[in-house]
C-alpha cells in the first residue's frame, strides 16, 4: 500500500479548471447551439466533455457553474441541480437535457447525422454494441458506487473492504473488455487489415494499436483517472498492474481528447478531500452512498 493522507486540511472544492482543461474551456467560449453546464472536478461531466471532443460536436463550455450553489441557469437545464446539463439555444424557449448517460446517447445520435463520428461499434454489428453497453452498465452499477464507497469509508476496516470491492469492480470490467476482444476480434477468419479495423471499431483503446476512444473508455475513464490520483493519495490505493492494463490506462490517459478535459492533479486532491473525510453535506452522491441508496 502507498502512504495515504490521514488528516483533513479543510481544502475547498475548485470552481474553475486548471491545466489542459482550462485551455479547452477557453477554446470553447464563443456561443454555440449547445451549451454544456458542468463543474471542473465532476467525473459525470468529464465523460460528456470527452464525448464532445471525440465526436467533434461544437459546444460552448460553461464549466465554472457551481453545482453546490445550484444557480438558476443550472436548475433550468437540470431540475435536481446536478451536472452535466445541456441547453439547446436554437429553440425558443431553450430546450435541455441532463443525466450523463442520456446525454452520451444523444451526442452519439447527433454525431451520426452531423460529424459522422462514433464512439460505438457500427450499427451493422448489434452484438458488439450490446457487449460495449454491458461494459458501460458494469461501470455505472458497480465500478462507480465502489469508488465512492471506498473513498468515503472512514474506518480502517471499511477502507480495506472498500479497496477489495473496488479491485473486484476493476477486475470485472477487465473481464468484460477481454470478452469483447475475444468474441469480436479474436475468432479468426479475418480476411484483411480493413476487416480487422472494422471489427475493432468502438472497442476503444483497450485494443493495442487502437487510437479511437470507445464507449467504455469514456464511461469509465474519469473514475479510473481519479482512482489513480485521489484514491492513491487518500487511501493508499495501488492500481492493478499488468502489461495490458497498464497499456490501456496509458493510452486512455494520454489520448488528446481525454487529456484536454483533465485539470492538474492538485485540483482533484483539493476537491475530493471533502469526500475522503466524509464531510457533512458533501454532495447528493455522497449522501446516497452514506445512506446505502442508488446514486442520484
Amino acid at each position: 500500500m502507498a502512504q495515504k493522507t490521514t488528516s483533513d486540511a479543510g481544502r475547498a472544492y475548485h470552481t474553475q479548471c486548471t491545466g489542459d482543461a482550462l485551455a479547452t474551456v477557453k477554446a470553447h467560449e464563443k456561443d454555440e447551439d449547445i451549451t454544456l453546464f458542468g463543474s471542473c472536478f465532476c467525473p459525470f461531466v468529464q465523460r460528456v466533455w470527452v464525448a464532445f471532443e471525440v465526436l467533434g460536436i461544437p459546444y460552448k463550455d460553461l464549466d465554472e457553474v457551481d453545482p453546490y450553489k445550484k444557480p438558476k441557469e443550472l436548475l433550468e437545464v437540470s431540475p435536481k441541480g446536478l451536472v452535466p446539463g445541456l441547453r439547446f439555444n436554437r429553440y425558443d424557449p431553450a430546450r435541455s437535457l441532463n443525466e450523463s448517460t442520456v446525454i452520451l446517447d444523444f451526442l452519439e445520435d447527433l454525431a451520426a447525422t452531423t460529424t459522422k463520428r462514433s464512439i460505438l461499434p457500427p450499427i451493422t454489428n448489434p452484438y458488439a454494441r450490446a457487449i460495449v453497453r454491458l461494459q458501460a452498465d458494469h461501470v455505472n452499477r458497480t465500478l462507480v458506487p465502489a469508488f465512492y464507497r471506498y473513498l468515503q469509508a472512514q474506518t480502517e476496516e471499511k477502507q480495506v473492504e472498500g479497496g477489495i470491492d473496488f479491485h473486484v469492480a476493476l477486475e470485472g470490467l477487465v473481464t468484460l473488455l477481454e470478452r469483447a476482444e475475444r468474441e469480436l476480434v479474436g475468432q479468426g477468419g479475418i480476411s484483411g487489415q480493413g476487416e480487422a479495423e472494422l471489427l475493432q471499431k468502438g472497442l476503444g483503446v483497450w485494443i493495442p494499436g487502437q487510437k479511437d476512444l470507445g464507449w467504455a473508455d469514456i464511461m469509465a475513464g474519469p473514475w479510473l483517472f481519479r482512482a489513480k490520483v485521489v484514491l492513491t493519495h487518500y487511501r493508499g490505493f495501488q492500481m492493478p498492474h499488468g502489461e495490458r492494463f497498464d497499456g490501456w490506462l496509458e493510452r486512455l490517459f494520454e489520448h488528446p481528447s481525454f487529456k484536454a478535459t483533465c485539470s492538474t492533479e492538485q485540483l482533484y486532491l483539493d476537491s475530493y478531500e471533502r469526500y475522503a473525510f466524509n464531510r457533512p453535506n458533501t454532495s447528493m452522491v455522497a449522501t446516497a452512498i452514506n445512506e446505502g441508496r442508488a446514486l442520484p
